[in-house]
């Protein structure tokens, strides 16, 4: 491909070349017109020379007169090197310096002797038969005193004449190849000159179309060209702060649609999947690279969302419903369709959004069992209660020591209602967040030297061993109180579960130390009774009791392992429970630690 620089350089030199060779052929033949005429004007100031110098002879009674202007023309012309001839006013010819006048016709007829009438010279150019070349004639008519009344004519061959024009000729064109070769070497330098900034900005224009919006033409010119650049870097400037705003838009709707908490897909009119988000990607159990760009249909596992999502397409309505999900486990989906129109009312696809509500049915079912719970563990204290007032009341027991064992009973129940409904408000307040945590260095050796020191009495009346091995100096940062509340229960626990002569134990290590996720690491372990493995999902749930009369004989309300676990929560640790049946329990709990202060 040519490129314009090569266009123009050839244009530039074809637009010289013909005017060089329009000036070279014009100036040719002036030269050959004005080297003729030159000629003529010589030939003629010869003629006028002979006619006031040449030794003329009469032409009437002269026998001999042909051989003496023969002879004369033949030393004529060895002293002016033309061809002389000597011809009569009838038109013959009585003397030539070259060919015999008996072998030359009349020559009245030619064009160089017609035209010499009067003072006048006759010339002419034309082909002679007799040379066999082409001849320059001059010719004018001449009388003489001595009797001489006709025509002297001199030719000369223009191949002679040629020889000049030639070398004017070889100078001429010579010059002019050169002038040629400078103009072409000064076109392509121009052309160079103006294409050189065209090139430049046509590389800035291909790679801001290649998306590369930091390049810009790096020169200044105040012509057109200069303007050109301007209007490239202004056009550059545009687009570079317009894709800036659309990436930023872009990446802020990316940065929502993938941090969103519901799913989204967007399918097309056509049927195919536009967008999903991460949300989405999760729920569906499906990665994006997988579904873009691909039938619906592909969603075939996820059955019940492929069958509404078919139903969407084909009603082109706002629709929503909520369906049970196996996938592998069971899940509480609701799914809402949003039909997409234009402005102009044509149809885009559909928007269908997804929420995993598993979590909140399973919240509402756990707040339905929490008030069935709660009704029921209120109901039988309460039940006793009034059983036995109303027999005290009748005045049917007259035994005194019956009366104090239903005394007795009413206040034990009693006490359990105060100590229920006081566990239910402090786990309400704790979920709730209204009991705010109060921060502080805390001596866990301390902490669990008071704690054994409580619940000791209670563990000495069934043999069991309490153990601990935790060294001095040994910190934790948190709410005393609240821990203290978590050990009790859990210890409390272990001693209630565990026969006589068990053990209990509390095991304290530091995990990942040194790192930025230094954690503290407590075991509360007992060699009780276990926990069936059934049961150890459920074993934090409010009123989930492993041993329900058991439970209630040593007066648990069924919500301690509850407010335990929302309490560890709160101090941003968790817990979780390993347990064999008739080998014990460990209640694991990882703590953020606090390093030894000395």
């Amino acid at each position: 491909m040519k490129t314009f620089r090569h266009r123009l350089t050839v244009i530039m030199m074809g637009l010289v070349g013909v005017s060089m060779l329009a000036a070279g052929i014009s100036m040719a033949l002036v030269f050959k017109d004005s080297h003729i005429d030159a000629l003529e004007e010589n030939m003629a100031r010869e003629i006028n020379l002979l006619e006031n110098t040449f030794p003329f002879e009469p032409l009437e009674g002269n026998p001999g007169v042909t051989d003496y202007y023969s002879a004369k023309a033949k030393e004529l012309e060895n002293l002016i090197g033309s061809r002389v001839t000597f011809i009569g006013n009838d038109g013959e010819v009585i003397g030539d310096s070259e060919i015999s006048v008996l072998e030359m016709d009349n020559h009245s007829d030619r064009e160089e002797i017609i035209s010499a009438t009067g003072d006048k010279v006759g010339s002419a150019i034309r082909y002679s038969d007799t040379l066999d070349e082409d001849m320059l004639y001059v010719a004018r008519h001449v009388t003489s005193d001595l009797g001489f009344d006709g025509y002297i004519r001199l030719s000369m061959s223009l191949a002679i004449a040629s020889e000049g024009l030639n070398k004017g000729w070889l100078l001429m064109f010579g010059g002019l190849l050169i002038l040629f070769l400078a103009a072409t070497f000064i076109s392509y330098r121009i052309a160079k000159g103006l294409t050189r900034p065209l090139e430049h900005i046509t590389k800035v224009a291909n790679k801001i179309s290649k998306f590369d919006y930091d390049a810009r033409v790096q020169f200044s010119r105040n012509d057109e060209i200069g303007q050109l650049g301007q209007a490239i870097n202004g056009m550059a400037d545009s687009l570079q702060q317009q894709l800036k705003r659309i990436r930023d838009n872009e990446g802020l709707t990316q940065s929502v649609l993938s941090n969103i908490t519901g799913g989204i897909v967007m399918v097309d009119a056509q049927g195919r999947v536009a967008l999903i988000n991460r949300e989405a990607e999760r729920i569906l159990r499906m990665k994006e690279h997988l579904l873009l760009g691909k039938p619906y249909h592909v969603l075939k596992r996820n059955f019940e969302f492929t069958k509404f999502m078919e139903e969407g397409m084909e009603l082109k309505e706002r629709i929503h419903e909520e369906r049970n999900v196996y996938d592998p486990e069971s899940k509480i989906l609701h799914f809402d369709g949003v039909p997409m129109f234009e402005n102009d009312g044509s149809y885009r696809g559909m928007l269908f959004l997804l929420h995993d509500v598993t979590s909140i049915r399973r919240l509402e079912v756990m707040r339905s069992e929490f008030v069935a719970n709660v009704s029921h563990e209120l109901k039988t204290p309460i039940a006793a209660v009034k059983g036995f007032a109303e027999t005290l009341l009748a005045g049917g027991v007259k035994d005194e020591e019956t009366v104090r064992s239903f005394l007795q009973i009413i206040y034990d129940e009693g006490d359990r209602l105060n100590r229920l409904i006081g566990d239910i408000l402090e786990l309400s307040k704790i979920e709730s967040k209204q009991a705010p945590l109060e921060y502080a260095p805390i001596p866990l050796k301390e902490l669990f030297d008071s704690i054994f020191e409580v619940l000791q009495s209670a563990a000495d009346k069934k043999s069991i061993v309490m153990l601990h091995d935790i060294p001095e100096h040994m910190f934790i940062e948190g709410d005393e109180d609240r821990l203290r509340q978590i050990f009790m229960n859990l210890l409390s626990n272990a001693i209630n579960y565990t026969p006589e002569g068990g053990k209990v134990k509390v095991d304290i290590r530091i995990e990942n130390e040194g790192s930025d996720d230094e954690k503290l690491r407590i075991v509360v372990s007992d060699t009780g009774i276990g926990i069936p493995k059934k049961d150890l999902p459920r074993i934090f749930e409010r009123f989930y009791r492993v041993d329900k009369a058991r439970s209630r004989n040593s007066g648990g309300t069924g919500l301690g392992l509850s407010i335990v676990k929302h309490l560890v929560e709160l101090h941003r640790g968790k817990i979780t429970v390993e347990s064999k049946v008739g080998e014990g329990s460990s209640f694991i709990l990882e703590l953020p630690f606090m390093h030894n202060l000395e």
